[in-house]
């Protein structure tokens, strides 16, 4: 692939791998690679601390972030998160799920973040290691040939730098620069949903070891996340189907406190809250994927590979997760180049199989079937702590959790033709939630992971 031709005047200076996107996936991958005693260059394209949304962990987190070194600081910076609160406009209770009734009881919580202070710990922490990191630096064409990348960037003041590299790792997030370049990036057809977000003081929480958990509201248009920060502050947001959103007639701000409003139990907690500032961000299609993965010299990670929606905090785990896998990609093709097929089709399986578990619940989770499961959890043949496994972060193996999964699935399908009308009429539903309104008015793009 080549994007453009690069000034010829500009030295580039050589490296083994280079690093596009200084999230939680780039700094993770740049800290392994670097450990090995590889020569690394990671460039981010803001300055940390930045601002970004996704500050909900799962506790899989935990043990990557112990293989980094990290744990300590995480927790320092964290609120425990225990578990999930489900709240239905259709149900007078609500669901607490917990993730100490997982499968595997040695990871009972997780954490709620500062993005900004946690990206920024990863990206200190690849520094650490022996990373060479640069900010403020936007990569602005890749060159690709037999002996290797050549990539032209650009620094804040205008300045350009250029780069040799033996291979390129791209964790871009949302800005999906290789896919985009190499027109590989697919909406996802079968989801399609838009958010709004913003922050908030002074909300009320959940009481007790409780006040960490996230809490995840159904509406009429979609869902919201409620996820309390460690620092008093309280993220807010509206996933809603696009529809919805393209209806807007009035500033994002008034349209988001109207939205909220739509949730009683929402504007109940938030009544006395403040937002911090009028700071409300608008974002578009939130699925898509890419067709690959990675390629003879470079792999992609992270949002910059797929996007699924974000209801059960997926998204920082499995860009750090494909970050541990990938790296066995980088060192086949730079050590043992005929190994390196295997390792890219290893890599490749890995990078889709946790999309695809969240993603069957993800698909159903407005149906009226799920919702009933995830209002009134049962443990028939260990079906909740499979559940909960799951929502935890544990779907590459860890646990032997698949076979009640599937009599999970196989319970939702039997209630759904129980209620076939109720199945029918929610699917047409959906299929009318997910068409596709074209471009919002106002949109604004979540960037990195």
């Amino acid at each position: 692939m080549n994007t453009s031709t690069l000034d010829a005047e500009i030295v580039a200076e050589s490296c083994d791998v280079l690093v596009i996107g200084g999230g939680p996936a780039g700094s993770t991958i740049a800290a392994l690679l670097a450990a090995q005693g590889r020569d690394v260059v990671l460039l981010e394209k803001a300055h940390h601390p930045r601002f970004h949304i996704g500050e909900s962990l799962l506790p899989a987190n935990a043990e990557l972030f112990e293989q980094l070194g990290v744990l300590e600081q995480v927790e320092r910076i964290g609120i425990h998160k225990l578990g999930i609160e489900f709240v239905s406009p259709d149900h007078e209770h609500h669901s607490h799920l917990d993730f100490s009734e997982a499968w595997d009881k040695t990871q009972p919580y997780a954490w709620q973040v500062r993005r900004s202070e946690l990206d920024e710990l990863l990206f200190r922490n690849a520094a650490a290691r022996g990373a060479r990191t640069v900010e403020g630096c936007r990569v602005r064409e890749v060159t690709f040939d037999t002996e290797g990348v050549t990539v032209g960037t650009e620094l804040g003041d205008g300045a350009k730098r250029s780069w040799r590299a033996r291979f390129v790792v791209d964790a871009s997030g949302r800005d999906t620069f290789l896919a985009s370049k190499l027109a590989c990036k697919q909406k996802n057809p079968r989801h399609n949903t838009a958010a709004l977000f913003g922050h908030y003081t002074g909300a009320r929480r959940l009481p007790g070891l409780q006040e960490g958990n996230i809490s995840l509201m159904w509406f009429r248009h979609g869902w919201f996340w409620f996820i309390p920060l460690a620092d008093g502050t309280t993220s807010v947001g509206a996933v809603c189907w696009p529809y919805y959103l393209k209806s807007r007639d009035q500033p994002v701000p008034q349209f988001f406190d109207d939205t909220i409003a739509l949730c009683p139990e929402l504007a109940d907690r938030l009544k006395g809250a403040t937002r911090v500032g009028d700071a409300v961000h608008a974002t578009g299609n939130y699925s898509y994927s890419s067709t690959q993965s990675s390629g003879d010299r470079y792999l992609l990670l992270g949002d910059a590979f797929t996007f699924i929606d974000p209801m059960f905090s997926s998204g920082v785990f499995l860009a750090m997760q494909g970050a541990f896998d990938g790296v066995d990609v980088v060192a086949a093709r730079l050590d043992r180049p005929a190994a390196a097929a295997k390792a890219r089709k290893r890599f490749d399986a890995r990078m889709r199989r946790g999309p695809r578990e969240f993603s069957w619940f993800i698909f159903r989770v407005t149906n009226p079937t799920i919702r009933h499961l995830f209002m009134y959890p049962a443990n028939p043949l260990r079906v909740k702590e499979a559940l909960m496994s799951l929502l935890a972060g544990d779907v590459f193996g860890r646990s032997p959790i698949q076979p009640s999964l599937w009599v999970l699935k196989g319970i939702y399908y039997l209630i759904s033709i129980r209620h076939l009308g109720r199945t029918i009429r929610g699917w047409r539903q959906r299929g009318t939630n997910i068409r596709d309104v074209g471009p919002l008015s106002g949109e604004s793009v979540i960037e990195g992971e």
